[in-house]
């Protein structure tokens, strides 16, 4: 299979890094976490906008650019050499992805521009407790009254939850059947707890009692939604997996600069031969994680339900396995270092830790693919 990438495709990834490198650097994400306000650089956010990255994944018809998974994968990869802490896999791919396919078209008409300037920003609050191996077991009610619905229910590490201006909130109708909801932040009854994860990442814990939303709301009709709801959750699999090949090759690359610079007994560290086989090993993990994220990336879209599955779930385990060993291998090799905040190799491995958990953690899909199999050969 060919993954050489287009000029088009080559310049994109290009644009983004030189972006990230010099508007949104280590140090001004230092900054912004010391802020402790659970939020992101807006400033950041409007050069996202002002180079089209916003608009990537919407589709022409509705002024984006109809990007591909391909590049979805180059710009996923970037975020995650610089680790952004903006909401883009969450406002930017998902919810954008969830507006532009499930949305009618007044609701495209009122949400995609204002997405894809900057304006605001929107996120999908779908994981529960109950949804963490079962991502379509949604707990969450809606009950119909006077014209509308009363939402009742918990979502739970919700990402930049706390930030955004739009929630789109999955929800079961009495008839079992799930839809999603367009809910500004602002609403009577619904409670924010807002919390930095691991990573340093924004979150929060959405609360809902008795929250009123009009029938108009819903964003698609009930008997598509679990379909929709599973493709965006694929993509935004893929899109992780992507993320993940950045922070990699960063991690490795400052492994290996520091070998090359930290001196024990009177020698460069990088000459013992134990410690080269460790970095080679490493690299032999990242190599292998990036051909299983090409292959999340073409597979997130694949018809055949089963073989995109067991394509994502195959994807999530090797990368998963990388991020845990390369993260503890660059830990150790930097010796106490390696877990200080003011080295970006702390960062860059509880990164990892929380990309080894997001949209199934590496036992799961491991699961998930060895019951697939089994059913394959009976």
């Amino acid at each position: 299979m060919d993954f050489t990438f287009t000029e088009e495709q080559t310049m994109l990834q290009d644009a983004t890094r030189r972006f990230i490198a010099n508007e949104a650097s280590f140090d001004i994400r230092r900054k912004t976490l010391e802020k402790q306000s659970h939020s992101f650089n807006s400033a950041i956010w409007q050069g996202f906008a002002e180079l089209g990255l916003l608009a990537l994944h919407m589709p022409e018809a509705e002024g984006g650019l109809d990007g591909t998974a391909t590049d979805t994968l180059l710009v996923m990869s970037a975020i995650g050499e610089g680790l952004v802490l903006e909401p883009y896999l969450a406002s930017a791919v998902l919810a954008s992805k969830a507006i532009a396919t499930m949305g009618n078209a007044q609701q495209r008409d009122d949400h995609l521009p204002q997405l894809a300037s900057g304006a605001i920003t929107a996120v999908l609050a779908h994981d529960e407790v109950s949804t963490r191996f079962d991502r379509l077991n949604v707990q969450t009610k809606a009950t119909p009254v006077d014209g509308g619905y009363l939402l009742s229910g918990h979502k739970s590490v919700v990402p930049h939850g706390g930030a955004a201006d739009i929630l789109l909130v999955t929800a079961r109708l009495p008839d079992d059947k799930l839809a999603v909801f367009i809910l500004p932040k602002v609403a009577t009854g619904l409670r924010v707890l807002s919390y930095a994860t691991v990573d340093g990442v924004a979150a929060a814990e959405l609360e809902f009692d008795q929250v009123s939303v009009k029938a108009s709301a819903i964003l698609a009709a009930a008997n598509d939604t679990e379909v929709a709801i599973g493709n965006l959750l694929d993509i935004g699999l893929a899109a992780v997996c992507a993320e993940a090949i950045g922070v990699l090759d960063k991690l490795l690359a400052a492994t290996i600069d520091y070998a090359k610079n930290r001196k024990q007994f009177g020698v460069v560290i990088g000459k013992f031969q134990a410690l080269q086989h460790k970095m080679a090993d490493m690299v032999l993990h990242i190599e292998q994680a990036r051909s299983m994220a090409y292959l999340a990336a073409v597979s997130c879209e694949d018809p055949d339900l089963k073989s995109r599955s067991i394509a994502l779930s195959s994807a999530k385990v090797v990368i998963g396995q990388a991020c845990r060993f390369v993260g503890q291998q660059a830990v150790q090799l930097h010796g106490g270092m390696g877990v200080t905040d003011e080295l970006n190799v702390s960062h860059y491995f509880k990164r990892l830790m929380a990309i080894e958990l997001q949209f199934g953690s590496t036992d799961h899909h491991l699961e998930m693919v060895a019951g697939s199999l089994t059913e394959s050969s009976t």
